[in-house]
């Protein structure tokens, strides 16, 4: 017999000794989940409370996933982000709450179509979509297994929103042009990599989180592209590492974009590059 306390008091001991950061809180998080409530609702059980013996089971196997560095998220199968509990997988990125910068300064600007790159969980598109009930959204990944999770996120979270999901690199699969383009690509360098936490190196998807080299393959691409899939007055807007910031202006202003701008994130580092594109369409672009 297991007991609330017991079970706690042993996942956060397990988790010290396997030398994880915040053990006390991912214990919490993790028993929540096997309890089947909400951490707030965790406090208001009796510590006396029995586990069952499905509880005690799915525990152990949690605590030891744990313990391996795999990411709460992965094991819980669920992440916050906007407000919102997307579904992961070891398939996709987990959702940051870093990423919510671009939200916010996507959220600043009038789109009625947007075009997100490298989707993963759909985190980005969805969220705007959410937002914007009336806009339209086109995701894009390389991975299908990405744009699978991606679609089941949406058909849980936004099941009347107008979209089109694409397989494929960048803009390969992508027709027309959008008020709005954002990505949140891969962006580590290769010589970074090594330095990454084990929960990030060794359980989320490379493909991901590196494009090799200097990093900033994904950007010199997607910012090269901008211009053909932009309406006139539409803005690019990409996450980046807190040292491209300069690199990727430079890109977007070698594209011939303006307003370029560069926004800092919760911690003050750079976060968000963004551009608007004020060409107009010619009839062979159209």
């Amino acid at each position: 017999m297991t007991t609330l306390l017991d079970a706690r008091r042993l996942a956060v001991a397990q988790l010290v000794a396997a030398g994880v950061p915040g053990a006390a809180q991912d214990a919490a998080v993790l028993l929540a989940h096997v309890m089947g409530v909400g951490r707030a609702d965790l406090a208001l059980l009796a510590p006396q409370t029995v586990l069952t013996a499905a509880q005690a089971t799915q525990l152990a196997a949690a605590i030891t996933a744990r313990a391996n560095r795999q990411p709460v998220s992965q094991i819980t199968g669920t992440r916050m982000f906007w407000g919102r509990a997307f579904g992961v997988t070891p398939d996709v990125l987990d959702p940051r709450p870093e990423t919510e910068t671009l939200i916010a300064a996507a959220l600043r600007v009038p789109f009625a179509s947007v075009l997100d790159l490298g989707t993963g969980s759909g985190c980005i598109l969805l969220t705007l979509l959410a937002e914007r009930g009336a806009a339209t959204g086109f995701g894009v990944d390389l991975s299908q297994a990405a744009l699978d999770v991606a679609q089941a996120n949406q058909r849980r979270l936004a099941p009347q929103a107008a979209v089109t999901w694409g397989q494929g690199s960048w803009y390969a699969p992508v027709t027309g042009r959008f008020d709005l383009i954002v990505s949140n690509p891969p962006y580590i360098a290769a010589d970074e990599m090594p330095n990454l936490s084990p929960e990030v190196r060794e359980w989320e998807p490379h493909l991901a989180l590196t494009p090799g080299g200097d990093g900033l393959a994904a950007y010199r691409a997607i910012i090269r592209g901008a211009a053909a899939h932009l309406m006139p007055g539409g803005w690019l807007m990409v996450e980046i590492g807190p040292t491209q910031g300069a690199a990727v202006a430079g890109f977007c202003a070698d594209a011939g974009l303006c307003d370029i701008g560069c926004l800092p994130d919760l911690d003050g580092r750079d976060r968000v590059v963004l551009a608007r594109f004020t060409g107009d369409i010619s009839p062979h672009d159209a």
